[in-house]
């Protein structure tokens, strides 16, 4: 049993890590931390692997769920620089607007976020999506289309404003 257990893990690996790994990297634009989150995904995935019914899924969201941690930390360290360098200015710079997609997707609610990570960034057909979620079909094609039109009016406000 454990023979088979490790013999199925392995194989998983080998066939879905290298993509998990470039999902991530797409996602936060850095090899390293791409490849730590996809590990510590796998790592998840392996503490539970007896109650996991479908791995692959469970690998995205865990990463999903990983990379949110880790642009909530940025955009801690992000303010945190910003607060100390503007108290460390004798006159504070107003903060450009970033019209990032990466930013404007972190930003959308939990329920928008994850079906456009799932999506648009692991190409899951809207079938899996639904089935990961938890949710229906027309859900998420209503919450896919809310989240564009979303980010559509940020990215306007966005160019709009540096111009």
């Amino acid at each position: 049993m454990k023979r088979s257990r490790e013999t199925a893990a392995s194989e998983l690996f080998v066939a879905l890590y290298p993509r998990l790994a470039g999902w991530c990297r797409r996602l936060v634009d850095d090899d390293e931390t791409a490849h730590e989150i996809a590990s510590e995904a796998f790592t998840r995935l392996w503490a539970r692997w007896t109650s996991v019914s479908e791995p692959r899924g469970f690998l995205y969201v865990t990463a999903a769920n990983i990379v949110r941690d880790h642009w909530r930390r940025l955009e801690r360290e992000r303010r945190a620089v910003h607060r100390a360098s503007t108290e460390a200015a004798l006159t504070p710079q107003p903060e450009q607007a970033d019209p990032s997609v990466r930013l404007l997707v972190q930003a959308l609610p939990e329920r928008l976020r994850v079906p456009i990570l799932l999506h648009y960034y692991a190409d899951m057909p809207i079938r899996e999506v639904a089935a990961l979620t938890g949710r229906k079909e027309g859900t998420i094609k209503a919450d896919l289309h809310a989240a564009r039109e979303l980010l559509r009016a940020h990215l306007r406000r966005s160019l709009d404003h540096s111009l």
